[in-house]
């Protein structure tokens, strides 16, 4: 079955790509540009697909069965705060440009659409607080007041033969992820000072699963539905342990951030459904495998 992924190249959508191909299904990439040759492990299709409402897109569906929605329009390296100084373009790419998309998908007869949203969605709640997607939804940024009008848009458009799905992501690690933590570890090498802080992360490769997880699983129950994805809880020393064992790092570790005051998501929901995450052991081995291809910058050699 062909699966039609816009923001295919981005950070996200490169996770779900590489797991929809290891599965077997053909991946069309929908945005402004054809993505590079061998971009990816195996051969990929290409349609044009904008996030300009007045666009008409509807041809990019017209072999799509499964459309995942993992675009979003914002400045580098923000998604809050990624609006900058123009709420008003932001709002109309994000939020009306990707309803355009959902309407399409449903006219050109694309079975099952996997909207790629965030825990920005819940707004800020008292620490310590677990958030189900049961709960009460009060973003205080626009970055997740337009994620979640998204996400009650396409549970409005679903229905028989057009079953809509959100994933509300924590923070994305894993091997496709540079730049993630570079200036982090830039630092810890370095000898400069590294504040402690903690946060809720997910593998790329579990994130993938569980899309993929949302076009295998039988449509009434996912259909309308929101899922939280996330996996594990860590802070700066998890992330720097291995890269000083592993780089032989002189420098000490920072100290270890208090978690107990995170609002992490519950997942049990998509667990009922067969989703495994790799956890901590994951985690350890990703950053492993980051730490060997580290080294230590060499103290200067020049005397005064």
């Amino acid at each position: 079955m062909k699966v039609l992924v816009s923001g295919g190249t981005g950070l996200v959508g490169r996770y779900i790509v590489e797991e929809l191909l290891s599965a077997g299904y053909q991946v069309i990439i929908g945005g402004r540009r054809a993505p590079l040759p061998q971009a990816f492990s195996r051969p990929v299709d290409f349609a044009p697909l904008t996030l300009d409402p007045d666009e008409d897109d509807i041809g990019a569906f017209d072999d799509a069965y499964f459309f995942v929605h993992a675009a979003f329009s914002h400045l580098d390296g923000k998604y809050r705060g990624g609006e900058g100084n123009d709420p008003k373009t932001f709002r109309r790419l994000n939020l009306d440009g990707t309803v355009k998309l959902f309407e399409e998908a449903k006219r050109a007869g694309t079975r099952r659409c996997i909207f790629i949203s965030t825990r920005a969605a819940y707004g800020e709640q008292a620490p310590g607080t677990e958030l189900f997607e049961t709960m009460p939804a009060t973003p205080e940024t626009l970055y997740g007041q337009v994620k979640l009008d998204a996400e009650r848009a396409l549970a409005h458009l679903s229905g028989p033969g057009f079953a809509g799905a959100s994933l509300r992501l924590t923070g994305v690690y894993g091997d496709n992820s540079p730049g993630k933590w570079d200036r982090l570890i830039d630092d810890c090498l370095s000898g400069r000072p590294v504040l402690p802080r903690a946060g809720t992360e997910v593998h790329g490769r579990d994130l993938g699963r569980a899309v993929r997880l949302m076009l295998e699983t039988e449509s009434a129950r996912i259909s309308g539905e929101i899922f939280n994805v996330s996996d594990i809880a860590i802070d700066t020393r998890d992330v720097l342990a291995q890269i000083q064992h592993h780089a032989d790092c002189p420098f000490p570790l920072p100290e270890a951030a208090d978690k107990a005051g995170l609002c992490v998501m519950n997942t049990d929901k998509i667990r009922a459904l067969g989703w495994k995450p790799g956890g901590m052991p994951l985690f350890e081995q990703t950053m492993r495998q980051l730490a060997e291809k580290q080294t230590v910058p060499r103290p200067s050699s020049t005397q005064v």
